[in-house]
C-alpha cells in the first residue's frame, strides 16, 4: 500500500514529503515522545513525527522548552523510532546545543541521527545559517524554524505573534536564506496567515505551519493540545477530542470500584 507515495516496507523521507508538496498534497506532522503513541500515530497514517523540545513541558513538567537537554531528548527519539515503522522521525535540537557554532550543531545533530532520527530541527533566522549549511553539507536533513521560536521566548517578550510589518520582510528573507543554505523544510510558527502564504509561495521546500494559517504545505501540532490533554491551548489549536476528561472519568470510576471492592471482579482473577 502506498503511503504518501512511499511503497510498503520503507519509511517516509524528507524527499518523499517534498515530492508530496510538489504534487500539491498537504501533509500532517505531530509530536510524539514515546513508543506507544508513536505506534498509534504511525498506524493512523501520520507521515512525520516530531520529538519536540516541547517535551520539556509535556513530559518533564517545565514551564518552557528551555530546560530540556540532549540527554533527555535522545531516549525519547529512540522510543519513537522503535514505536513507529513508516513515519519520518524528526528530532528537535534543544536550546544551547547548537547555537554556539556549526561544529556544535553538527556534533549534536550527529547524536540525534545515531539515536535513529531521520532529520533534525533547529530554531532561528540569519544567525543560524552557518549551522544549517554545516548540517546539510554533512548529509543531515535539517528543518528550520522561524516566527515564534520558543527557545527565544525571553528575547521575544513572550508567546506573541511574529512577523508583522517590517519583521515580516525579514522573516521572508530568512526563509529564502534557509532554503539556500540547504534546509529541507521550514516551520512557520504564530505568524500572520498572509505572510505564511507569501513564504510558501516563494519557497520550493515545504513550509510547516503551526498557527500560520491554511496556506502552508503542512501542519504540525503538539498531540496533547490536539487531543485535549493540555489544560490551556493557543488560539490556533483545534481540539479533536477531550482526552483529559475521558481519562479523569475512567480513573475515577476505577478508583471507586477499587474502594467498593467491585474491582477486581471474579472474571479478572486467575484460577
Amino acid at each position: 500500500m502506498s503511503f504518501y507515495g512511499v511503497p510498503e516496507g520503507r519509511r517516509v523521507t524528507m524527499r518523499d514529503l517534498a515530492e508530496a508538496t510538489r504534487r500539491g498534497e498537504k501533509w500532517p506532522m505531530i509530536t510524539a515522545y514515546d513508543a506507544m503513541t508513536a505506534r498509534i500515530f504511525d498506524e493512523a497514517g501520520i507521515p512525520a513525527l516530531l520529538v519536540g523540545d516541547s517535551a520539556a513541558m509535556v513530559v518533564y513538567g517545565h514551564d518552557s522548552t528551555l530546560p530540556v537537554t540532549v540527554d533527555e531528548l535522545i531516549p525519547l527519539v529512540m522510543a519513537v523510532v522503535r514505536g513507529s515503522s513508516r513515519a519520518l522521525v524528526v528530532g528537535d535540537l534543544p536550546f544551547g546545543s547548537y547555537q554556539s557554532s556549526p561544529s556544535q550543531a553538527l556534533q549534536t545533530a550527529a547524536a540525534f541521527m545515531k539515536a535513529g532520527a531521520h532529520a533534525v530541527k533547529l530554531e532561528g533566522g540569519a544567525p543560524m545559517l552557518p549551522q544549517v549549511e554545516a548540517l546539510a553539507n554533512a548529509g543531515i536533513p535539517v528543518i528550520g524554524h522561524l516566527g515564534l521560536t520558543p527557545q527565544s521566548v525571553n528575547l521575544l517578550g513572550g508567546y506573541r505573534v511574529q512577523g508583522r510589518g517590517e519583521a515580516g520582510e525579514n522573516l521572508l528573507r530568512d526563509a529564502k536564506s534557509m532554503e539556500a543554505a540547504g534546509a529541507c523544510a521550514v516551520v512557520l510558527e504564530v505568524v500572520p496567515a498572509e505572510l505564511a502564504a507569501r513564504v510558501s509561495e516563494v519557497l520550493t521546500i515545504p513550509t510547516i505551519g503551526i498557527g500560520a494559517g491554511s496556506d502552508t504545505d503542512a501542519q504540525v501540532l503538539v498531540w496533547q493540545d490536539l487531543l485535549g490533554l493540555s489544560p490551556q491551548v493557543p488560539k490556533f489549536v483545534k481540539r479533536y477530542a477531550d482526552m483529559r476528561s475521558i481519562m479523569a472519568e475512567a480513573v475515577t470510576a476505577w478508583s471507586a470500584d477499587v474502594v467498593s471492592g467491585a474491582y477486581p471482579a471474579p472474571e479478572h482473577a486467575y484460577t
